[in-house]
């Protein structure tokens, strides 16, 4: 025993592990660095470096095929199952694209007209998408031809289930018989937030609900190893991250990208604000080549250097141009109340108290405003959150799951950290500051009116902000006409409970101490490569 045991440490056969640098490994050919052990290979796996072949190969065969059917595949699931953290999947039942119905309607294109896999097709049932929103019937005819697409569309239009469909669709069609590596990601989506990365892999799961596609969501302020453990624990079909945290994975050598068959970078205009692009290139340095992977790029706003990253990362794309002001103003009541610095929390505290008013979002431009808001509206009792880059990522979560369920009727926060709430009901969004950024503004109010509801929009004008109504009113198509607040809405307010006196530790975490986090590198023994899984 003691002989197998030695066997095991220095190598199956007796003799010492090679061992190498990140840099050697990450220059190596994918046969020298990904070799499964002999124990865990089937007579039934290709060869790694046969293997490495299969993202160009599936590219050329989608291009082929076009939207032509496909049989459908049968996977097995890994022996991870689901992982850590993720909810149970239903089992399958009988089920037909009869027992859903969507009649034909001009000028409207259903999720029928694609003849999408079953499985999918039984998910957007339960989802009760009837009809396709512009971005969606403009862009899936071209994503599931295997086309490479540009879509300029806001957050709200519907773009994350456009490429989470084309996305499903092709990985349904186009099964990988050879052996698959742990960490290896077949489908990876970008985005600049944790909330955004959180929504649309709880977007993918609920699409995914009927197949055994494995979605993965990688996000910065959680637990760095039990991230790393569902990757080992499971394959990766579809890979959710922020820059950062992706980066931190790759380096470590628990995810590789050179396998990658679809591309998404999701608001590559907030990333290029947020300082990010320099993380996204080295990404898709780490990809195939742009015409042996299909890439979707979606930015609300297209500047020069938008434009450049377009022509750096896609294939001969299609585009697509979904115009704000439809977004903006079809569904949603925008009100601008002028009024000074002094009466916003009044208007506030009064607006909140309307009987129309079941759920809002309040937006400030800055961290320190945000705080003092949901400061003050506790100090009022109203059930309050908040949501902003200082809060710790699991706080965050637990906030929007209480404003999902209702616990929390208000929930105060920034344009970075609302770029990821998709939920739909929101009656009122306040902007409690006007954004500095007209596009910001089309961002916050698309919080509202989603899903074909009704929504209300209210935005404080005061002496410091009135100049950035201009260049909203020019993105809408329409100037913002300002009023003056009702009286009811001026009325007096009650007193405020006192202050409560905060402990050292809140002090502290005010002063922007962090703790809990795990640091780049992580602890990488020898013999740090790929894991064979399936």
């Amino acid at each position: 025993m003691i002989v197998k045991l030695f066997k095991k440490i220095i190598g199956g056969d007796g003799s010492p592990k090679q061992t190498t640098t990140p840099s050697q490994a990450a220059s190596a050919p994918p046969a020298e660095r990904s070799q499964a052990p002999k124990s865990a290979q089937t007579s039934s796996a290709k060869p790694r470096a046969t293997a490495a072949k299969s993202a160009s190969n599936n590219r050329a065969k989608r291009t082929q095929e076009g939207s032509g059917s496909a049989s459908k595949p049968q996977r097995s699931s890994p022996g991870g199952g689901r992982g850590n953290g993720q909810a149970k999947r239903p089992a399958k039942q009988p089920w037909d694209i009869s027992q859903f119905p969507v009649a034909q309607v001009e000028g409207k294109v259903r999720f029928h007209d694609f003849n999408l896999e079953p499985d999918l097709m039984h998910a957007i049932a339960d989802l009760g998408f009837e009809y396709c929103s512009p971005i969606q019937g403009q862009s899936l005819p071209f994503a599931l031809k295997g086309r490479d697409v540009v879509g300029k569309a806001q957050t709200g239009t519907g773009k994350t289930a456009a490429f989470l469909t084309a996305i499903i669709e092709d990985l349904l069609k186009h099964p990988l018989q050879e052996q698959r590596y742990a960490g290896e990601a077949r489908a990876l989506v970008i985005a600049p937030t944790r909330e955004l990365v959180m929504q649309i892999a709880q977007d993918a799961e609920q699409l995914c609900k009927y197949t055994n596609l494995q979605v993965h969501a990688l996000v910065g302020g959680m637990d760095y190893a039990k991230q790393q453990r569902r990757l080992n624990d499971s394959l990766v079909d579809i890979l959710v991250a922020t820059p950062g945290r992706l980066l931190d994975f790759c380096r470590n050598k628990d995810v590789h990208l050179d396998q990658l068959e679809i591309m998404v970078i999701d608001e590559a205009d907030r990333m290029l604000d947020m300082g990010f692009i320099p993380q996204v290139r080295q990404i898709v340095s780490q990809t195939p080549r742009r015409t042996e992977r299909q890439t979707l790029f979606f930015s609300a706003t297209f500047t020069d250097e938008v434009h450049r990253l377009v022509d750096q990362w896609t294939n001969n794309p299609e585009t697509i141009v979904i115009e704000p002001e439809s977004v903006a103003t079809d569904t949603v009541a925008q009100y601008v109340y002028l009024a000074s610095t002094e009466e916003k929390y009044t208007l506030l505290y009064n607006l909140i108290q309307d009987e129309s008013m079941e759920s809002m979002i309040v937006f400030a431009n800055r961290r320190d405003e945000c705080r003092r808001l949901e400061e003050k509206l506790k100090r009022h009792s109203i059930k309050v959150g908040l949501l902003s880059g200082e809060i710790a990522q699991n706080k965050r979560v637990s906030t929007l799951n209480a404003f999902k369920d209702g616990s929390i009727k208000v929930l105060v926060a920034t344009d970075v950290a609302g770029r990821g709430i998709h939920i739909d009901g929101i009656s009122h969004v306040v902007n409690f500051t006007l954004p500095e950024e007209p596009e910001d503004y089309v961002h916050r109010i698309g919080r509202t009116g989603r899903a074909g509801n009704s929504g209300t929009s209210v935005s404080f004008a005061c002496e410091d902000d009135a100049f950035l109504l201009e260049p909203i009113g020019q993105l809408l198509g329409k100037p913002l006409r300002c009023e003056q607040p009702p009286e009811a809405l001026l009325a007096p307010m009650p007193p405020m409970a006192p202050a409560p006196r905060r402990t050292s530790s809140e002090r502290s975490s005010r002063d922007g101490g962090r703790s809990g986090s795990h640091g780049r590198g992580g602890n990488r023994g020898p013999g740090a490569g790929r894991r064979p899984r399936g």
